[in-house]
């Protein structure tokens, strides 16, 4: 949907620097005038990369090995020892999300005595990335 922008009038300006109760001074409208920023204004003028402020924002990376749909009466016969079925075979690419947007497919590793995911592939392009879900937030 296309932005609809509007201007006013003289007459609706004026009207509006002159409105409310007799008495009251009226507001002073002028254009807003920003001054130019040079490339290291973002970084804090440290002599840095502009992005560097940003290497310590927390961000949530998620890997889902699959997902299935359960009804109440399924869910209310879960024990210990119940194997679910999920929507992946053995051996599939699970998805990497970070921040709820999946961003990479990857193979599930062992690293020492913990899982690991290897990247296999990034999805770069920004239609990849429309295309695919988005983590349930």
């Amino acid at each position: 949907m296309a932005k609809k922008t509007t201007h006013l009038t003289a007459e609706e300006v004026d009207a509006l620097v002159h409105a409310g109760d007799a008495g009251t001074e009226p507001v002073e409208i002028r254009r807003v005038e920003f001054a130019e920023l040079s490339e290291d204004e973002g970084s804090g003028n440290t002599g840095e990369a502009p992005v560097t402020f940003l290497w310590d924002i927390p961000m949530a990376l998620e890997v889902v090995l699959g997902s299935t749909d359960l009804v109440v009466r399924d869910v209310l016969k879960v024990h210990s020892g119940t194997v679910i079925e999920l929507d992946r075979a053995y051996g599939e690419l699970v998805d990497v999300y970070l921040n709820g947007r999946m961003v990479a497919r990857g193979e599930v590793v062992l690293a020492g005595e913990q899982f690991g995911v290897k990247i296999k592939e990034i999805l770069v392009s920004s239609e990849q990335v429309a295309d695919e879900p988005r983590l349930a937030e």
